[in-house]
């Protein structure tokens, strides 16, 4: 299993930083996704496909031409090569886990770092699975290398077999999706496709055609520093004015206290002094309706604390993000369709279940590229126990693989 393409490409890959920076005014927001794009690169063209280009903005795309004559539509796979801010993703040291037999897996034994099915239940579903870990110091970066290797290895498998008819497939690697701007500067008129597929998903079998709609709320609370011997009524402690607001959100509607298409509020950011304070906010919600209405309680809050702390205690600035790609991909049912022939060639069962974050897909899919998204056998990405099912990752290429015969042959 560990001789297989994908799983060589994929503990390559991680083993290259590239995290973004949601801080940097540059774009892509670090340069060593310049320097990762660019053996991709070259890979594409070791490999033999055509129109390979990397342009300005760390973007690159390239073409694996069709072989029949037939009239297909020109399919587009996707996948994004940073990894999260929340955690290092500087010198991976991917481990594996062979044979996994239940119980804690040591990672990094002299931190006692453990990877424990008594956190993680999902482990109990893996005996027997060969896992890829981390060491316990940094993330993986299955979310979305996992991806990247599985699209590269479909195209070296389709080179080497020219008896499989196909299509003309695109492929699109993408920088800064972790930081909401992968889709940016994407030129979709350039990648050319009819619809896309990103494989940037968590464990099989996931097939997904909806996300939440998604904005940032950042805030700005100045409050009034003086000394603490003669502050009776002066001081205005921007720390704890910050905590009261947000103390007037829901307190259940947070990420740890919901799931499927429950939304919620989540406060990622927080820094300040007495003086000046700044709340970072991600707002998200599957319903449009509900959506703006969260946006709304927001306004509504910070309007509240204005009112108890005086005009301009308090300033927000709501930005949205993405919207849910099930408004797009509705209205081209084939796309999906296509997935669900794939997965059950392959005698499996999608699972549905809506998209708890974002893909590049979702702006992609309202900029007139429809692109639904699927698994790559990633599971607790962003952090230190992320790992990979080295067995759902392969069938992850071979989704892509499927995809691919399945739209050739009707």
């Amino acid at each position: 299993m560990l001789n297989e393409p994908v799983i060589k490409r994929f503990l390559d890959y991680v083993k290259v930083d590239t995290t973004s920076d949601p801080r940097s005014t540059s774009f892509p927001s670090t340069t060593n996704q310049i320097e990762f794009a660019k053996q991709l690169k070259s890979e594409c063209e070791q490999l033999g496909l055509t129109e390979i280009t990397l342009d300005e903005y760390g973007y690159v795309m390239a073409t694996l031409p069709a072989n029949t004559n037939k009239t297909l539509p020109t399919i587009g796979f996707i996948a994004h090569m940073d990894t999260a801010p929340d955690f290092t993703g500087k010198n991976v040291k991917p481990q594996v886990v062979e044979n996994y037999q239940g119980g804690d897996i040591v990672l990094n034994e002299k931190e006692n770092i453990k990877l424990s099915p008594a956190q993680f239940p999902v482990l109990n579903e893996k005996i027997g699975e060969t896992l890829i870990t981390t060491d316990g110091t940094t993330l993986l970066g299955g979310d979305d290398k996992a991806g990247i290797a599985a699209i590269l290895s479909a195209c070296e498998y389709l080179l080497a077999h020219p008896e499989i008819p196909h299509g003309k497939i695109r492929i699109g690697f993408t920088p800064d999706e972790e930081v909401g701007h992968g889709a940016d500067h994407f030129d979709t008129a350039k990648f050319g496709c009819d619809f896309a597929y990103t494989v940037d998903g968590s464990g099989m079998p996931e097939l997904q055609s909806q996300t939440f709609n998604a904005a940032s709320a950042h805030i700005e609370v100045q409050g009034v520093s003086v000394h603490p011997g003669s502050a009776k009524d002066k001081m205005k402690n921007s720390l704890l004015m910050a905590y009261e607001l947000n103390s007037l959100l829901p307190s259940e509607e947070v990420p740890e206290h919901t799931e499927l298409f429950e939304g919620f509020y989540l406060l990622h950011d927080l820094a300040g002094s007495v003086d000046r304070t700044t709340m970072d906010y991600i707002i998200r919600d599957h319903d449009r309706t509900l959506f703006e209405n969260r946006k709304k309680v927001m306004t509504d809050v910070v309007a509240t604390m204005n009112s108890r702390y005086g005009a301009g205690s308090f300033t927000l600035t709501l930005s949205d993000s993405y919207y849910n790609m099930k408004e797009i991909i509705d209205q081209h049912p084939e796309v999906m369709a296509l997935a669900n022939k794939a997965f059950a060639s392959l005698g499996i069962v999608p699972n549905d279940d809506p998209i708890r974050g974002g893909t590049d897909g979702a702006r992609l899919s309202f900029m007139g590229l429809p692109t639904p998204n699927f698994f790559t056998g990633t599971y607790n990405g962003h952090g230190r126990y992320e790992f990979v099912v080295a067995s759902e990752l392969i069938v992850a290429y071979k989704i892509v693989l499927e995809i691919i015969k399945v739209s050739a042959n009707g």
